[in-house]
Parts: structure tokens; C-alpha cells; sequence
């Protein structure tokens, strides 16, 4: 009877450490244990830790790295119009230019991703942005440096599928409040790029600026060892070893232990990455109106920015208080005037809106949990419209600080819950091509905005500043429309609706 004993708890010990391991999968169907449990099981058992914390910082870096490579834009654009002698409208294209190489490369590095795997296709694009990031730096020419600009654009379109590994790993519960922290990696990465252009463009110029600001990406690259590909992705692609072997190293350094049972799909049916699941019955309604909030979301965030730098670059504010530097027009009675550089004061106030991006998180993140995704969205916007268009109005030049500091705050914040609606409420199969096709829209509006915010701010500031009210106007009133609020719900794996 001891010995039977014995042998039953020897039975138990081998049953138990197969589940830990691949091996289970070669066992014959009748000895497996029906315990199954899925990734989302998994990483709710896992929990949040050590390893989370790892992720949130590198893949938090990573938005440092996207934020200078796009708000550059904003600081160089004095430099470059005072060297080659540029209209407004050869301004606003290198940011344009920008954008199409981020929407060209939005939906292919999202169909990539989803075919094979979100690691290759994030990593590709630090490399291949910091290499043409570097090159920018030598741009003989315009026409050389809106080239280079746009593969920069076009790499930084894979970075961004960081969010959709990110988003993969982190438990329901904590997703409200990790990812809306993750703005305060942007926000440093607009910081440092307005300071490296305080500090370096007067005395060395903005050709050096860019060369330092490519050193956050060459550390990250290899950093990224660090981060392995997502469980999720490795499920849905049928490579369930892999996935096994990657949540059992994160529950090791989570302290923590998996499920008991085998690691399953959640459903038998494997469609990879088909774009017909955006537009099947069950998401159509939500495709098209993510599609136009993702455009709406980028089209005024870009519309803040640039809007900033060029009102403060020519001059045009309505400034009670303006001291001789801000006197100085850039439409002249005979011709334009090039070389009107950024004061320093002018790079002062960039850096209080852009601390705007995170002064407001904790809202953010009160009223995702209260209200919820879609009326969060709603809000939001309507807010960010009402203060598009008090940026007309005639202020002290702390007033013009505090409006545009309260602008960033709104349109960064409902940058960030369209990002994690659009994240949730998507199947794993289809999340980053979902992603992919999103953000794609959305630099169709970050290619539109320059266009207002650089060549019309020109002619009239309430003309330009009007359409991005209008847009934010009907893109809340259009998100009452969507049919799923994501708030608190499961990743859905495969095709479930």
C-alpha cells in the first residue's frame, strides 16, 4: 500500500511537471489531462511584476525614440527654411512626406507583424529608423532631406507596433493604467528633442541635433534582447511550445506560477491576419469608425503641434504683452523673410505644452475606469475642440502657454484611449493588421495637417485653426456609435465576437 502510495505520488509529480513542459504535446490523447487554460488565462494567473516593469520601460523607450523622430519636425523646420530658402508649402510637405512613409509602412509592418511576429518587425524598425535618421543628417539637399525623412517615417511605422507587444502581455485590470503611463515616454521625447535643439542648434545647428538624437535608438537596440516575441502571436500562429516557454520565463520572474493544464488556441479556426475580419459583420461598424477617430486623433494632435511651433516661429499670435522678438513678421511688404529662429523663450513655451501630454494622465486614467473607453473618447474631443479654436483669442503670452499647455493635454490623451480601444477590442489574429490599417489613417491625417497648420496659418489663424475643431466636433459625436466598450473585458484571442 506504501509502495502504491509512493507510486501515485510519483505518478502526480511527472503529471505535473508535463504540464510545465512540451513534451505533454507528444503524449497520447488518453492521458491528458483535460486542464486547458489560454494566454489571456495565463497572463491574468501570472499577474503583473518584475517583468512588466521591464517591458513597460523598454517598450516605454521606444515611444521616447518615436516622439524625437516626430516632433523633430517642429524644431528643425526654422532651421531648414532659413538654409534653402523654403515656401511654407516645401515646409509642410517634409512633415507630409513623413507621414506617407508612416501610412505606406503602417499596414504593411501590421501584416508583417501579424504573419510573423510583432518582435522582427519592432526591432527592423529601430534599425532602420536610426539609420536614415543619421543619414538625414548629411542631406546635401531638400529634395534628399525629404527622402530621408519619409524611410525615417517609414521605420518608425514598425516601432509603433510596440504597443500592440506591449498591450499582449499586460493583465486586463492594469491596462487602464499602464498604457495611458506610457505618455510620459512621449512627452520625454518631445522634451529632449526641444532641448537638444535649445542646447545644440545655435551653436553646432541642427544637422548635429539629429546625429545625438539617433543615440536613444542605437541603446535600445540592444536593450531589445530583453523582450520576447508575444505569447499570443506564437498561439494564434499554431507555435504553442514557444508560447509555453515564453510565459513560463515570465512567470519565473513574476515570482509566479501558470495555470495548471496545457496551453490550448481558443478556437481551432486560424485565419492569419486577414483584413476580412476588420471589415466581417461583427467589427465593420467598429473598423470604419476607429479608422476615422484614428484620423481625427492625428490629424489634431499634429495640428497642436506644428501649430504651436509656426504661431510662436512667425509671430502670429494675438500677444498682448509681445517684447521685440515676437514683433519680428515673417510676411514682409517686399518678400518673406527666411531666418526668423526660434528664441529661446519660444522653446520655453514648446516645452510647458509638451509637458501638458502628462500633466493630465491621472485624469486620464480616472476617466477611463469610470466612464469607460467610448464616452471617454467623446468627451475628450469636445473639450479639445472648444480650446482649438480660444487659441484665437488676444492673451498674455502666459495666457497663449496655459491654452496650448490644456490643447497638448486633450489631444494627447485622446491620442492614448484610441490606441487602447483600438488595441482591446480587436481578435489577436487581427490586432496589429487592426493597428496596422489604424494608424495608417491616421497619418493620412498627420499628412494633411502640416498643409493647415504651416501654409493656411499663414493667410488666417481662425481658418486654419477651424478644421481641426470641426473634426474633433464630429468624431465625438461619431463615437457614440461604437458598439463594444472595451472597459475591463478579455483580449480577444481568435475570431470571437
Amino acid at each position: 500500500w506504501h509502495l502504491r502510495m509512493n507510486d501515485h505520488m510519483k505518478t502526480q509529480l511527472v503529471s505535473a511537471i508535463h504540464l510545465q513542459e512540451v513534451e505533454l504535446q507528444d503524449k497520447p490523447a488518453g492521458e491528458r489531462q483535460d486542464l486547458t487554460y489560454t494566454v489571456e488565462d495565463a497572463v491574468e494567473t501570472i499577474g503583473f511584476g518584475r517583468f512588466h516593469i521591464l517591458l513597460f520601460v523598454i517598450m516605454g523607450s521606444s515611444n521616447i525614440v518615436e516622439a524625437m523622430e516626430i516632433m523633430l519636425l517642429a524644431v528643425v523646420s526654422p532651421e531648414i527654411r532659413c538654409e534653402w530658402h523654403l515656401d511654407d508649402w516645401q515646409v509642410a510637405l517634409v512633415s507630409t512626406m513623413v507621414f506617407f512613409g508612416f501610412m505606406v509602412c503602417g499596414v504593411l509592418s501590421g501584416y508583417v507583424s501579424d504573419r510573423y511576429g510583432r518582435w522582427k518587425v519592432v526591432f527592423g524598425g529601430f534599425v532602420w529608423s536610426a539609420y536614415f535618421s543619421l543619414l538625414t543628417s548629411f542631406a546635401p539637399s531638400y529634395g534628399w532631406f525629404i527622402f530621408l525623412r519619409s524611410m525615417v517615417g517609414c521605420g518608425v511605422a514598425g516601432v509603433s507596433q510596440g504597443f500592440v507587444l506591449k498591450t499582449e502581455f499586460i493583465p486586463a485590470k492594469h491596462r487602464a493604467y499602464l498604457l495611458p503611463l506610457a505618455t510620459v515616454f512621449w512627452m520625454l521625447g518631445s522634451m529632449l528633442i526641444i532641448i537638444l535643439g535649445m542646447l545644440v542648434v545655435p551653436s553646432l545647428g541642427w544637422r548635429w541635433m539629429i546625429r545625438i538624437s539617433v543615440a536613444p535608438s542605437i541603446i535600445l537596440i540592444f536593450l531589445f534582447r530583453f523582450i520576447p516575441e508575444s505569447a499570443r502571436y506564437n498561439v494564434s500562429a499554431g507555435n504553442i511550445p514557444a508560447a509555453v516557454e515564453t510565459l513560463t520565463k515570465i512567470s519565473k520572474m513574476n515570482r509566479s506560477s501558470l495555470p495548471p493544464g496545457r496551453l490550448v488556441e481558443t478556437s481551432a479556426v486560424r485565419y492569419e491576419g486577414s483584413w476580412r475580419i476588420l471589415l466581417s459583420s461583427s467589427f465593420r461598424t467598429t473598423s470604419l469608425l476607429l479608422w476615422f477617430s484614428w484620423f481625427v486623433a492625428s490629424f489634431s494632435y499634429y495640428g497642436s503641434v506644428l501649430s504651436s511651433s509656426e504661431l510662436l516661429e512667425k509671430n502670429l499670435l494675438c500677444v498682448k504683452d509681445a517684447d521685440r522678438e515676437h514683433q519680428v513678421k515673417h510676411h514682409l511688404e517686399d518678400g518673406l523673410c527666411y531666418c526668423i529662429a526660434f528664441a529661446n523663450s519660444d522653446y520655453q513655451t514648446l516645452l510647458i505644452s509638451s509637458l501638458g501630454e502628462v500633466a493630465l494622465v491621472p485624469l486620464n486614467i480616472c476617466l477611463l475606469n469610470v466612464f469607460g473607453r467610448r464616452r471617454t473618447m467623446t468627451v475628450l474631443q469636445l473639450l479639445a475642440a472648444i480650446l482649438f479654436m480660444l487659441i484665437n483669442i488676444c492673451t498674455t503670452m502666459f495666457g497663449f502657454t496655459v491654452l496650448l499647455f490644456l490643447l497638448r493635454s486633450l489631444v494627447s490623451m485622446n491620442f492614448n484611449v484610441v490606441y487602447i480601444y483600438t488595441a482591446e477590442v480587436y481578435p489577436t489574429v487581427a490586432r496589429s493588421l487592426g493597428m496596422g490599417f489604424c494608424t495608417s489613417f491616421s497619418r493620412i491625417g498627420g499628412m494633411i495637417a502640416p498643409f493647415i497648420a504651416q501654409v493656411l496659418m499663414s493667410q488666417s489663424v481662425i481658418l486654419a485653426l477651424s478644421p481641426f475643431a470641426v473634426a474633433c466636433v464630429i468624431c465625438g459625436l461619431g463615437n457614440f456609435l461604437l458598439p463594444i466598450e472595451t472597459k475591463g473585458r478579455a483580449l480577444l484571442s481568435e475570431d470571437q465576437t
